[in-house]
């Protein structure tokens, strides 16, 4: 991500969580809590203020979060009781320990030249047929939105070939649009993968 985006993050951080909500798992969330084993280790990449973090803790998964904004991070502690960890998709490490990856609208704020090497981290730190979750916005190249946040846009045929190449085998999809933060309505899609 870039510091813009962060920054811009950072300073709607408050209005940002009040458009999420965690009282009712969306229905990608519970789909991908249903496909976990029992009390299984995920990782919520980019999780902003924790919202789908505490809906899975509460559901009795090991939680770890992990978002590049400051202001994120403290609202996921002061909301949920969260301890998210400040970091980039650069701090996926980790080898073969999550069950899950939940990574909603978060990585496509990552620049296009670095997707291959974010998903080859993410298949490297889940376990062998380990669940991974992507939303994107669809679309092509890379812009700015009305507020500032830098995008990088997918088209489907495009997400399917990287996420093969990085190991995933894609099993399922979902598409449609949304109004987000900035006020413009955009088409999305999320896949689900296993490693």
């Amino acid at each position: 991500m870039d510091r813009q985006t962060i920054d811009i993050y950072d300073e709607k951080a408050s209005e940002y969580a009040s458009r999420v909500t965690r009282d009712t798992p969306s229905t990608h969330l519970r789909a991908f809590m249903d496909a976990l084993p029992e009390g299984g280790r995920v990782l919520d990449l980019g999780c902003g203020p924790g919202n789908a973090a505490a809906n899975m803790r509460d559901a009795g998964f090991e939680v770890t979060a992990l978002d590049a904004s400051p202001k994120m991070v403290e609202l996921g502690a002061a909301r949920y009781g969260l301890n998210i960890t400040l970091g980039t998709f650069d701090d996926v490490t980790q080898v073969a320990v999550y069950d899950g990856i939940w990574a909603s609208f978060s990585l496509l704020h990552a620049a296009r030249q670095d997707i291959p090497r974010h998903l080859k981290a993410i298949h490297t730190a889940l376990k062998s047929g380990g669940i991974f979750v992507i939303g994107v916005k669809t679309g092509t190249g890379t812009s700015r939105d009305a507020i500032g946040r830098q995008y990088t846009y997918f088209e489907p045929d495009e997400l399917d070939r990287l996420l093969r190449n990085a190991g995933f085998r894609p099993v399922a999809s979902d598409s449609g649009s949304d109004t987000g933060l900035s006020g413009e309505t955009s088409p999305w899609i999320i896949v689900t993968a296993h490693a």
